[in-house]
């Protein structure tokens, strides 16, 4: 710094400092313009906040399921549980329990201990239906055959019961010690008729039906006792029989869910003579429940918005946001939907003030429950469409599964073009039915692109349906298709097998890969007929067509079960409240909406700003320089002029004195 010269009044840095002060005051409006952007940018991540929350209520509201949500209540709960899903009819139903499911319970003869040798071998155990006095038994399709080996590690009654258990299949194994010995006891796990047991065993001592070594654990109704029929039946497998309103119904577990379509029963005791009723209405609280977080939610932007938009004349304050246009132009959009009618519904519900949702002078939503609960026992079948995007087909073959948020509500015109079909595999004549262990009993097949191979069980089979129900619960019990949903079902027309998958679509396609038993059950060429995909049109445009599944380019999803090409009447779809607002919320806070825009515009604005604020503080520091470089020389100059000043008046007044 640059100091007054001694003979000089002059202050220079005082006068630079002052003037420096006044060239600086441009700089305050630019820091208060960048102190007013960063005010706006966090105000719109609030704004983005609330409108998030907003968007994730209305995701929430916007499930068909909540509006069908149904409850059941039971008369007499001693005899059954009821319980009700979305979409069970609402209804009182008459129920009587004539008897109750119950699974077959076998047991051995006695042991001397747990650890008593039984013998080895092997064990079959199947699940099936025995017929005709008994003498037939008839596999469950839906239920492989499962083998467990018993060696000289296993061998004994707990050794067998362990294995039982390990291999994790549809018995449970347990030792039962009655006092007069120690017996192995089974039970089937699931109950019913068509789960009765058959136990086959391929004895070490080559006699597999005697009652000595493992033949003593074979069981099979079909035989004599001590010729195969080996083990004791304490409890036959029995089916529930019920009546509802009337209709006789037969079922093999006691908790009936597929009896009323929404309503699971859980029998517990038989009523005879009598019926229990069982009413099944609209959940109403569970919707209450969720439009009490819907307008928690709206009315938290609600607060948010009208805080960062006010402006108080009288104390002369304003929101981060008020006078902002985007930031108003958000509000409308939002109240507008809730202000408007919904998109494409029809019925007795089509504004939400009928429902006890009504929008106050301030802006908020309040909710009456009392209306609501009005609403709901008058008219809940229209809930759902209220607020959900919902579609209904004029045309029972075609069901509306979903719609992308850039549906519109109308009417869409359905027409197909190619019946979605399932790939199956026909043998080219009659099938075999004598099935030989290891010679024809191998059958390898791939199946919807997965490979599985298969052990018929030997013999030689009555029919060709009974040889075809073999066959599918083979295959449907394997545990890796089981993994991948994969299933196929087996039938026969005149001797001929056919294996059908259970997919649908371009994917689903049944081979006979090979195998010693491929010859026999399918002959030398058999036919392999792969699905289909369905094909056609909606609203006249080419839809995308998926196994059974028929969508739109911009995403009106449907499930299209004709098998006849045609015109399948229309799809109406309409979109209700929370339907329109989560997509509206949607489009607001996404990457290209308006408040991600305006972020964007202030924090360019806020690089502009710091770059005018380095342009400037660069023009001050140059300022200043100049500033006292020119006060610098200035304050020399008037040193050397009075040092001359001084010089000057010494001379004259030595002069004055020398001619005096």
């Amino acid at each position: 710094m640059v100091s007054a010269v001694s003979g000089t009044n002059i202050d220079v840095n005082t006068l630079v400092s002052q003037l420096m002060q006044a060239e600086r005051a441009p700089l305050a409006a630019i820091l208060r313009a960048q102190t007013g952007f960063q005010s706006k940018i966090s105000a719109y991540g609030k704004m983005q906040s609330a409108l998030s929350t907003l968007g994730d209520a209305a995701k929430k509201l916007d499930l068909p399921a909540t509006f069908r949500a149904a409850s059941a209540r039971v008369s007499d709960a001693t005899v059954l549980g009821a319980s009700a899903s979305a979409g069970a009819t609402a209804g009182t139903y008459s129920i009587e329990v004539q008897a109750l499911a119950q699974s077959q319970k076998l047991s051995s003869a006695a042991f001397a201990a747990a650890d008593s040798v039984v013998g080895t071998g092997s064990l079959r155990i199947q699940m099936g239906t025995y017929a005709s006095g008994p003498n037939t038994f008839t596999a469950n399709p839906n239920k492989g055959a499962q083998d467990i080996t018993i060696d000289a590690s296993n061998n004994t009654l707990a050794g067998v019961r362990d294995a039982i258990n390990n291999a994790a299949g549809e018995v449970r194994a347990s030792i039962i010690n009655d006092g007069s010995g120690f017996r192995l006891a089974l039970t089937a796990i699931e109950g019913g008729v068509a789960n009765s047991l058959k136990i086959t065993a391929v004895d070490g001592d080559a006699t597999n039906t005697n009652a000595s070594g493992l033949s003593q654990l074979a069981y099979d109704p079909a035989v004599a006792i001590g010729s195969g029929k080996n083990l004791t039946q304490n409890q036959a497998a029995q089916d529930a029989l019920l009546y509802i309103d009337g209709v006789r119904v037969v079922k093999s577990s006691n908790t009936v869910s597929d009896a009323i379509e929404g309503l699971t029963l859980n029998l517990a005791k038989v009523n005879t003579g009598s019926t229990v009723s069982v009413t099944v209405a609209a959940d109403a609280e569970a919707m209450k429940s969720a439009l009490d977080g819907f307008v928690k939610a709206y009315n938290g932007f609600n607060t948010t918005a009208r805080q960062l938009t006010f402006y108080d004349a009288g104390n002369r304050s304003a929101g981060a946001l008020q006078g902002d246009a985007t930031a108003r132009a958000m509000q409308a959009s939002v109240r507008g939907i809730l202000a408007s009618v919904a998109g494409g519904v029809s019925g007795g519900l089509t504004r939400l003030s009928q429902v006890g949702l009504t929008l106050q002078s301030d802006g908020a939503l309040a909710f009456d429950s009392a209306r609501f609960q009005k609403a709901v026992d008058s008219n809940s079948a229209d809930l759902a469409a209220l607020f959900t995007t919902t579609g209904k087909s004029s045309d029972t073959r075609v069901q509306f599964i979903n719609a992308s948020a850039v549906v519109a509500a109308g009417s869409y015109a359905v027409n197909l073009t190619q019946a979605a079909s399932r790939g199956r595999l026909t043998g080219d004549g009659a099938a075999g039915l004598g099935i030989s262990a290891g010679v024809n009993d191998a059958l390898s097949l791939t199946i919807d692109g997965q490979a599985v191979s298969i052990t018929l069980s030997a013999g030689t089979y009555a029919s060709a349906d009974a040889l075809a129900a073999e066959i599918q619960s083979k295959i449907n019990g394997d545990s890796g298709l089981k993994a991948l949903g994969i299933s196929t079902t087996a039938s026969q027309s005149g001797g001929v097998l056919s294996l059908t998958s259970a997919a649908y679509g371009a994917a689903s396609v049944v081979t006979a890969a090979g195998g010693s038993a491929a010859a026999n059950l399918f002959g030398a060429a058999p036919a392999t007929t792969p699905g289909t995909d369905v094909a056609g049109t909606i609203n006249g445009l080419a839809a995308i067509g998926g196994g059974q599944n028929l969508t739109s380019t911009d995403g009106l999803r449907l499930k299209v079960a004709a098998q006849a090409s045609g015109a399948l009447g229309s799809v109406s779809v309409s979109r209700g409240y929370a339907s329109l607002l989560s997509a509206a919320v949607g489009a607001l806070i996404d990457s290209g909406g308006p408040i991600n825009t305006r972020t964007e515009g202030l924090n360019a604005s806020i690089k502009r700003n710091n770059a005018q604020q380095v342009a400037f503080n660069a023009r001050m520091t140059t300022l200043e320089a100049n500033y006292r470089r020119q006060f610098s020389a200035l304050d020399t100059m008037l040193g050397s002029m009075n040092t001359t000043s001084n010089f000057l008046t010494q001379q004259l007044a030595q002069y004055n004195n020398n001619r005096s």
